[in-house]
């Protein structure tokens, strides 16, 4: 399984574990290891991470080079590589389909994403178009498809083969997007109060159905994610609020709030892979899980993060998770008392 981290650089690590991700959520779960990126747990060196994806795994943050890490749980690795990207700097980060590559964002000199071969650190394609900052960007979940939202207020459709935009669509806000699971259909959050469907195979003659919700006066959307089971809606936001919708009917379900965010920080929200749980940091540096049927909180965890967790998520392949700020905790669950 691979890491790879933009903190100044990109990391990309190594991990093994086996367990049965079919299971709940459980009422304990336990630190398995830590992940110092400077070496040190004490003194901090890097800023924050701002986001982690599993299996496809990465970090993110506004800095310029890439490292490589051989991590494995318990064990603390010097970076075995470090890539460096200081011309165009290293923002958003996303591997592809294909072995050693990522997308990410720049934020110097241009808005241009590229894709970058980590094997030999060699770009194998530019991708112009946007004119402000790149605030989102995902891969198609089954093909090389992919998109990204500025705000310059457009979402752009990709595909990886060529450096044209496929797709074009202007919005009134900062967008938000993403792919549903089995990669038929996206969202694009509009203004922090409007989600639109699209059928990818006809984006071009509008979405199929739009969910108008209470607009958001204090935050702004920063992430939308789609339950493996296809049939939720993940709003994040800087605030201190996280919306849970129904993905069918539009329907608010849930809304989550209890951690702290006074800050105004980009705070991720992630699923489970069962669909049963949400989970997110917070800026005290802990980790808040509530039920998505009934709203309630079913625990809050603690790794002692020196800083704000703006990153967790769960591993959809091993009965693992992790959060991140200054340094990374990976976590496992436990039935014993």
């Amino acid at each position: 399984m691979q890491l790879c981290v933009a903190v100044g650089m990109i990391k990309i690590g190594f991990w093994k574990y086996e367990g049965n991700v079919s299971q709940g959520f459980p009422i304990k779960v336990v630190p398995l290891g830590l992940l110092v990126l400077n070496g040190e747990y004490s003194k901090q060196l890097w800023p924050s991470l701002q986001s982690l994806i599993f299996t496809q795994a990465l970090f993110h943050r506004h800095y310029y080079s890439r490292m490589i890490y051989s991590v494995l749980v318990f064990v603390y690795h010097r970076p075995k590589r470090t890539l460096y990207s200081k011309k165009y700097g290293v923002d958003l980060i996303r591997f592809t389909h294909a072995a050693n590559t990522v997308i990410y964002s720049s934020n110097k000199i241009d808005d241009t994403i590229r894709y970058l071969s980590l094997h030999d650190n060699k770009y194998i394609r530019y991708f112009p178009g946007h004119t402000k900052k790149v605030v989102a960007l995902c891969m198609s979940p089954i093909d090389d498809t992919f998109m990204s939202g500025s705000l310059d207020k457009t979402i752009r459709l990709w595909d990886l083969r060529s450096p044209n935009c496929q797709g074009l669509m202007h919005v009134p806000g900062r967008p938000v997007c993403n792919f549903d699971p089995e990669g038929l259909i996206f969202a694009a959050g509009i203004n922090s109060e409007m989600i639109k469907l699209y059928d990818l195979r006809s984006f071009d003659k509008g979405p199929f159905t739009t969910f108008r919700l209470q607009q958001d006066k204090d935050c702004d959307w920063t992430g939308l994610k789609f339950s493996n089971d296809g049939k939720l809606i993940l709003i994040s936001t800087n605030g201190t609020v996280i919306r849970l919708i129904d993905a069918f009917s539009g329907t608010p379900l849930q809304q989550f709030m209890g951690h702290t965010n006074l800050k105004g920080l980009s705070i991720e929200a992630s699923f489970t892979p069962d669909s049963r749980y949400t989970i997110v940091g917070s800026q005290d540096g802990k980790i808040h899980v509530w039920n998505n049927e009934n709203g309630s909180k079913t625990i809050v965890l603690d790794a002692k993060h020196p800083g704000p967790v703006q990153c967790v998520q769960f591993n959809p392949k091993f009965m693992m998770m992790g959060s991140a700020c200054t340094n990374m905790a990976f976590w496992l669950p436990s039935t014993d008392d």
